[in-house]
Order: C-alpha cells, then sequence, then structure tokens
C-alpha cells in the first residue's frame, strides 16, 4: 500500500520538470536508478544477491531460458511504461496518468485470472465489473485519454504478472536486473536527445529523488507484497495511487473537474473497498474449511 501512495503522489516531483524533454527525464531517471539500485543490491543484500546468482549458475537450462525471457520482457514492459508515464503526465495531463491506474487494476486481476488462475468470488468481479464501468464512465468523450492510459495500464499490469513466478531469486535481485536491463535497452535514447538544454542543480536533485523515491522503492515494495498476496489483491491496491493523483490534480494543480469524473471515482472507492472487504471474508472462510477439514 505504502508503494501505492508514494506513486499518488509522482505529480509533485515530476511536474518541476515539465520545461525538460520526456525522454530526458526517462534516460536520467534510468541511469540514476541503474546506479543507486546497484550499490544497494551489492551493499545492503550482498547475501541474498550471493544466493541467487548461485541458483541462477545451478539450475536447469530450461529454468535459465524461462529467467532470461521473464526478465527481458519485464524490462521491456517496465522502460515502456516509465516513458508512456512521463510523457502522458507532462505532455497531456495528470488526470489521463490517473484513468491509466484505474485501468490498470481491471487488467491486471483479469491477466492473473486467466494466465495464473487466480480465483476471484462473486463479490470481487463485482466490485471488478464496477470498476470497468467507472473508467467507461470517465473515459467518454476522451477516446486518446483512454488509449495512452490503456497502454500505460497494459505494461504494467503485464509487469505485475510476470513477477508472480516460482523462480528462486531475490526480489531485490531480480527487480535490480530489470532496471539495468531496461536502462540499457534504453540507452539508444541517448543518440536523439538534445543535450544543449542546460540542466540545472534541481533537475539532477529531483532525478535522483524521482529514481529512488519514485523508482526502486515503491517498485520492491509491489514486488514483495506478490510474495504473500494474490496479483489481482496488489493489482486493486492500484486505485490508491490513482484516487491520491486525482485530489493533486484537482486541489493542487487546479485542473478542471466535472461531476461525472466525481461520480466515476466515488465508484471506485466503493468498488476498492468492495474487493477487499470479498477478499478477506473469502480467506476467513478457506481458513475455517481448513480448521474442519483438519477436525474430521
Amino acid at each position: 500500500m505504502i508503494g501505492f501512495i508514494i506513486w499518488g503522489t509522482f505529480a509533485l516531483v515530476l511536474r518541476p520538470l515539465a520545461d525538460f524533454g520526456t525522454l530526458d527525464i526517462l534516460i536520467y531517471r534510468v541511469l540514476f536508478a541503474s546506479v543507486c539500485i546497484f550499490l544497494a543490491c551489492f551493499t545492503f543484500r550482498r547475501k541474498q544477491t550471493i544466493a541467487s546468482i548461485k541458483y541462477i549458475k545451478s539450475t536447469t537450462k530450461k529454468v535459465k531460458i524461462q529467467l532470461a525471457v521473464n526478465i527481458f520482457v519485464s524490462a521491456i514492459l517496465l522502460g515502456m511504461n516509465w516513458f508512456l508515464f512521463i510523457y502522458v503526465m507532462n505532455a497531456v495531463s495528470v488526470n489521463a496518468t490517473s484513468l491509466a491506474y484505474l485501468i490498470c487494476p481491471i487488467l491486471t486481476t483479469v491477466l492473473a485470472s486467466i494466465f495464473l488462475k487466480e480465483h476471484l468470488n462473486k463479490g470481487q468481479w463485482l466490485a471488478v465489473g464496477l470498476s470497468i464501468l467507472s473508467c467507461l464512465i470517465m473515459a467518454y468523450g476522451h477516446f486518446m485519454d483512454l488509449f495512452y492510459s490503456f497502454i500505460i495500464a497494459l505494461s504494467y499490469a503485464g509487469y505485475l504478472v510476470l513477477q508472480k513466478n516460482k523462480f528462486q531469486i531475490d526480489k531485490f535481485f531480480a527487480l535490480t536486473i530489470h532496471i539495468i536491463v531496461g536502462t540499457i535497452l534504453l540507452l539508444p535514447i541517448l543518440t536523439v536527445i538534445d543535450t544543449s538544454v542546460p540542466k540545472t542543480d534541481q533537475f539532477y536533485i529531483l532525478i535522483l529523488v524521482i529514481a529512488v523515491g519514485y523508482t526502486i522503492i515503491p517498485l520492491f515494495l509491489n514486488i514483495y507484497a506478490l510474495k504473500g498476496l494474490d496479483s489481482s489483491v496488489v493489482g486493486i491496491l492500484l486505485y490508491i495511487n490513482p484516487i491520491i493523483s486525482f485530489f493533486l490534480a484537482v486541489l493542487y494543480y487546479k485542473e478542471p473537474i466535472n461531476l461525472t469524473q466525481i461520480v466515476a471515482f466515488a465508484m471506485i472507492f466503493i468498488a476498492v473497498i468492495m474487493f477487499n472487504i470479498s477478499y478477506i471474508y473469502e480467506r476467513k472462510r478457506q481458513t475455517i474449511l481448513k480448521v474442519k477439514a483438519n477436525e474430521i
């Protein structure tokens, strides 16, 4: 939950960089993030990192190929998500990115149900249906916002689902590889960005804050949460992000709001409560059934 709260305030550090190009922000973000997470990985999590490397060396060729594909696709989805999020935040609107993270939990839930066979009860599916309806209301008359939002949402939903795997490597080490590989894939951007634009001290400070506070920390918290929660639950918690972004857009950045948006976000809030109540109820029911089965 903390990771999504952090992301909800992303506009506070990203909007002051609006005068700089999207590619500028992106490439410096990934470069700073790569250096910071590499140092953290081999300084603070050296034991887990060495254990993960030993696991990779000792595993079968089939598992190594599966892991390599998982890492490569994860890196592509993560890089795509970073680029589109920054572009839409600065070139379109804060509300457009909010819509992306309204769609993302739905896509995560559906993908987890299809590919990971995660079971949802009727109450959870009802919450998903209410979420879909609210997104359609939000997107009415704003097709391009919906298009950008869908691609952003799909990239992160796919990334989340891919992290729910059985590879026995440390989650922080896995994230380190994702960020470094993603950075390598994005390095060609250096050949097209305008290096003549002077970078201020504020630029470098904010990029460092974004790299550590809005990239490494929340991503690790989300991946770590997948160890104990279903992908669909982690996905639905993403709604905390757009709700906070929505209030920032309206109250702080004074972006226009109408009754339709208010109704849509109210429906989202109700859907989040419904989903989590249904999830808790199902967990308790399963626990009771297991206790009764053991007593027999």
